[in-house]
């Protein structure tokens, strides 16, 4: 049965990321503190960056790495996190995952200026771009999953709006110990998830605390 599924980086006092986005930094300047555990464990190394020398950690971290892409048949995002925003004029712009990107699904991004023309990409991704209710591209993305996963990649955003309709099955934070003191807050107005999860705890070597809510 596709479940819905949820991995979310957040600092201890509730921040997913700075708010300072620009073309060349999409991501922020703190997103590297946030990320920081996950970009060192092994699997990062091998799945993200095509590393195969066996670099990177392997304990409590790397497990949670291990496990974000298994069973994943489909994936929705926002338009910030695809980069529609970088050069919204390029008609040849796909994106700013490269030429390969690290999905290997389906990937629908949320997009005002749908419809566009869906880009196929080398390894196994598919972006394809919709303008329609978040129930809907999630019954079009659990289809196209033939009974995986689907993951909601982000940003935190798309990620709230499923979590205040009730959509998501399973959500892990990776709270790093870290406090930024600004960027976009997680929990403000979303429902009480840990009536309606069952939610479990975990401290990583690296002092990353591991958080999973299940339905």
């Amino acid at each position: 049965m596709t479940r819905v599924r949820i991995n979310l980086f957040v600092s201890l006092d509730g921040y997913t990321c700075a708010t300072d986005h620009a073309p060349d930094d999409p991501m922020g300047e703190d997103w590297g503190r946030l990320t920081a555990a996950w970009a060192a464990t092994r699997t990062f190394h091998e799945r993200i960056l095509g590393d195969s020398t066996g670099i990177g950690t392997t304990g409590i971290d790397d497990s949670y790495a291990a496990a974000h892409s298994d069973d994943i048949g489909a994936e929705i995002m926002g338009a910030a996190m695809f980069g529609l925003h970088t050069f919204p004029d390029d008609p040849d712009w796909k994106g700013w995952w490269g030429d390969q990107p690290p999905f290997g699904t389906p990937v629908y991004v949320l997009t005002h200026t749908a419809p566009r023309p869906s880009i196929p990409m080398a390894g196994g991704t598919t972006f394809h771009f919709r303008n329609a209710a978040i129930k809907d591209v999630l019954a079009e993305a659990t289809e196209a999953a033939g009974g995986q996963d689907v993951r909601i990649g982000g940003g935190v955003g798309t990620a709230r709006d499923f979590l205040h309709a009730g959509l998501v099955d399973d959500l892990h934070l990776m709270v790093a110990p870290i406090v930024l003191g600004r960027g976009n807050r997680l929990w403000d107005d979303l429902p009480s998830l840990d009536l309606t999860h069952r939610v479990t705890t975990e401290v990583a070597e690296s002092g990353t605390i591991h958080v999973a809510f299940t339905r």
